[in-house]
């Protein structure tokens, strides 16, 4: 199934004003886990070519998507709920339910980026692989102290 082409500016833009609409309701823990998220899709945004900074904002919406629905659940208002109350944590809960779409289309870039949630101290398919030699490839690795021509050296 492939997914539809989403700028990671749009996603970044979307989450930032839920987080401050939600910020009405939820104060000073709900802010900061999201802004910080926040700032990491920023870094995303800023090293287009980078898997860590994309990683760091995928493992933070996750983390975020715990976070959230925490302090939804303990800080959510039950009496005297205003009109603007009521609309920030919506915002908030709007927020919470789009961040799982949100992660799958973070991790189709992170993917498009070269990382790999299977492998991730191996080389990607975007590092430089020609002095990579696999240990367990039948090819003999090159002798350092082999015979040279003209050096009188012999093995």
């Amino acid at each position: 199934m492939e997914l539809p082409a989403v700028n990671l500016k749009a996603i970044l833009l979307v989450h930032w004003l839920l987080t401050v609409w939600g910020c009405i309701v939820f104060s000073n823990p709900y802010a900061w886990a999201n802004f910080t998220v926040l700032a990491l899709g920023v870094w995303a945004v800023a090293q287009r070519d980078s898997v860590d900074a994309i990683s760091m904002f995928l493992g933070g919406l996750v983390v975020t998507i715990f976070l959230d629905i925490v302090h939804i659940s303990i800080f959510y208002p039950l009496t005297k709920l205003t009109d603007t109350g009521r609309f920030g944590a919506g915002m908030a809960i709007l927020s919470l339910l789009l961040k799982p779409l949100s992660c799958c289309l973070v991790y189709h870039m992170y993917r498009e980026r070269g990382g790999d949630l299977l492998h991730p101290g191996l080389l990607s398919s975007s590092q430089d692989r020609s002095n990579y030699q696999r240990i367990d490839s039948p090819e003999s690795p090159l002798d350092p102290f082999a015979a040279r021509e003209g050096t009188g050296h012999i093995p």
